[in-house]
């Protein structure tokens, strides 16, 4: 199966010599978000699980701005040694939505190794907003709107995304308000700077059970196991509603097939691993099976997904 899924993206079969040589010194996994946040949790629980595998160090470099097209034009850019590789989330696919001028196209110019996890985020309000169920926030935002503020952390990261779901489906309206990084943006939350925002369960759930904020739904189709008494927002009242943060890893155009089939194997090793099933399960992360072809194509239907939702939303290229 993985031989086929090589074969289907035009990469030659191994070179036995150049993937016993690979890696000469440690590989960069360049994380075009800030520390912190979801994505760069399942980068450091990945790439110290793929070091033991490899034998050689995984070095996480947080690489955040321009949403997420810094760090994605420094991999594109980089030598296609598989000593450079990109580990990012849902705003890959929409980068050519949204920064046409990125420098990069997301299907040509990277070569797709795996999907590693996926998370289900939560809708959380701020306790002075006087909603305790998605219908209440729905009505309250109706009728304020123009005064909330909705916390994301990045123009096309999955929480914008799932955020524009929610203003499409409830036909509401709220400013969006882009920060650097999660911890910034769930900060301004709790100080009542923002109104809501939809993101970690992981980081949300215990600052909800603090009551610093107050959580109203699940993000995706089935309830989450780290929070089974929170309803979806499907549930609730928002039929279709499907949103997650998931991260993928992918490797520069003209890395050695020998390469990325080692990396595919060393992931598929790391989603099995009990350590980092177990430290998965304590950050609410599911594994997220598949290869080469599968991560190609799901980037393809994610891309397909989400940029009418931006265009309906009247979100601009940021150029």
């Amino acid at each position: 199966m993985r031989r086929r899924s090589l074969l289907a993206l035009g990469l030659a079969l191994p070179c036995p010599a150049l993937a016993q040589a690979w890696p000469s010194r440690p590989v960069r996994v360049v994380v075009p978000f800030a520390a912190g946040g979801i994505i760069d949790v399942v980068a450091r629980i990945i790439c110290e699980a793929m070091a033991r595998d490899l034998g050689s160090n995984l070095v996480v470099e947080n690489m955040p701005g321009g949403g997420t097209t810094i760090g994605g034009r420094a991999v594109a850019r980089a030598t296609p040694d598989g000593h450079t590789l990109l580990l990012t989330g849902a705003s890959q696919a929409v980068v050519p939505a949204l920064y046409p001028e990125a420098g990069y196209d997301i299907f040509t110019d990277f070569l797709p190794v795996a999907p590693l996890g996926d998370q289900p985020f939560v809708l959380a309000v701020h306790p002075g907003v006087p909603a305790h169920s998605v219908a209440e926030l729905v009505a309250w935002l109706k009728q304020h709107g123009a005064d909330a503020n909705f916390a994301t952390t990045g123009l096309g990261a999955a929480s914008h995304l799932a955020g524009e779901l929610l203003k499409k489906l409830a036909g509401v309206d709220f400013t969006v308000v882009p920060y650097r990084g999660t911890p910034q943006a769930v900060t301004d939350l709790v100080a009542g700077r923002a109104t809501l925002m939809i993101d970690s369960q992981t980081l949300l759930a215990p600052m909800a059970a603090e009551g610093r904020v107050r959580l109203l739904a699940v993000t995706t189709p089935r309830r989450s196991a780290m929070l089974p008494a929170l309803p979806t927002l499907a549930e609730s009242g928002l039929a279709g509603f499907a949103a997650s943060s998931w991260q993928a890893l992918y490797a520069p155009r003209g890395t050695p097939a020998a390469v990325v089939q080692r990396l595919v194997a060393a992931t598929e090793a790391a989603r099995r691993d009990p350590i980092v099933q177990r430290r998965f399960t304590e950050a609410g992360v599911e594994p997220f099976a598949g290869g080469p072809t599968e991560l190609a194509d799901f980037l393809r239907a994610e891309n397909a997904r989400w940029t009418p939702v931006l265009r309906a939303a009247g979100v601009s290229p940021a150029g």
